[in-house]
């Protein structure tokens, strides 16, 4: 049998192979079934995660909540559960896979995932906008954070979600999608944000607008890349004489949630391991966390990328083999 620091060190540790077969062929005494018992019988959920992260952050009211969802693509299994067909941003299209929410604190510099929902409605009912409430509510409720600005796209900009934040006392920054009604005045109506008339003074400072089915007004802010795509971002932020670049540089803290994503499956193997029992695979996820905690936590010790510490753990081998290959380039017959 292992257990779950043996399985967490395991995917610190492997180069691109993250199967139980893997994992049984290089740990002295373990079969690849006592690697798949473990992987069935735990029970790792996000609470494990948070009482780790908890210590390391640098909570205050200046801080950020990031939420977003990420799909690990499983487009070749056909019998892993948890795996359904759904929208994967980085594929830019439909996907079959498992999907994840994630909640992650950032202080502006340093970040730590500190909640994540597996997206199952088969088995919980629950939509990823709902994985979206419970975990912003819990953070506030629960966690007691004192973050106060939430930080996430288009699709979480429901007017459900939006309520709920300006109810907890918090305050968003979002984009928001081309077809959305806004309203300038209570007589001229709603139109599509497209069709409003931005001056120089509106681009700087954006505009005061009610999106439909929301009780209180926000700021709109039109950002143009120097591309020319425009994104339409909205906040309720209080701050008087808020600008577009002030705006920018606070939604900019959203990259952190991407690197997480970038870093979990690249890392760690989110997507790689083959089990194909939803306990499995929630473990499996679960450990991910950890082990990208682990090496975070190294490469703030070391100052380097995540990247270059788990570069470093192949590095001795390379030089053993550079000083005494077992393959020889011009071996005899």
């Amino acid at each position: 049998m292992i257990n779950r620091r043996q399985y967490i060190e395991y995917l610190i540790s492997t180069s691109g192979n993250y199967t139980c077969s893997n994992l049984a062929a290089h740990l002295d005494g373990v079969s690849h079934d006592a690697v798949s018992d473990y992987l069935r019988e735990d029970k790792l959920t996000p609470r494990t995660l948070w009482e780790r992260v908890q210590p390391l952050l640098k909570d205050s009211a200046e801080a950020y909540l990031l939420v977003d969802d990420s799909v690990q693509n499983k487009q070749y299994s056909q019998r892993i559960e948890l795996v359904k067909q759904q929208y994967s941003g980085a594929e830019h299209g439909l996907v079959r896979g498992i999907g994840v929410v994630n909640l992650v604190h950032s202080d502006g510099e340093t970040f730590y995932p500190i909640d994540y929902r597996i997206y199952a409605p088969e088995q919980d009912g629950k939509t990823k906008n709902e994985h979206f409430r419970e975990m912003l509510t819990r953070a506030k409720s629960d966690k007691n954070l004192k973050a106060r600005t939430i930080l996430f796209d288009s699709w979480y900009a429901a007017a459900d979600n939006l309520k709920l934040i300006v109810r907890l006392g918090l305050y968003f920054v979002t984009t928001l999608k081309s077809n959305r009604m806004v309203s300038l005045t209570p007589e001229a109506g709603y139109v599509h944000l497209q069709s409003l008339v931005w001056d120089t003074d509106a681009l700087e400072y954006g505009l005061s607008v009610k999106l439909k089915d929301l009780p209180f007004r926000v700021q709109l802010f039109k950002v143009v890349a120097t591309n020319g795509d425009i994104d339409w971002v909205v906040t309720n932020h209080p701050e008087r004489d808020l600008t577009t670049h002030d705006l920018q540089a606070k939604n900019a803290v959203r990259w952190h949630i991407e690197q997480l994503h970038r870093e979990l499956k690249q890392l760690t193997g989110t997507e790689k391991c083959e089990c194909r029992k939803a306990r499995s695979q929630r473990n499996h996820l679960g450990c991910c966390y950890h082990a990208w905690l682990a090496l975070r936590l190294r490469a703030n010790q070391v100052q380097r990328s995540l990247y270059a510490v788990q570069h470093a753990l192949f590095s001795d081998y390379l030089r053993a083999e550079l000083r005494q290959p077992h393959i020889p380039a011009f071996a005899s017959c």
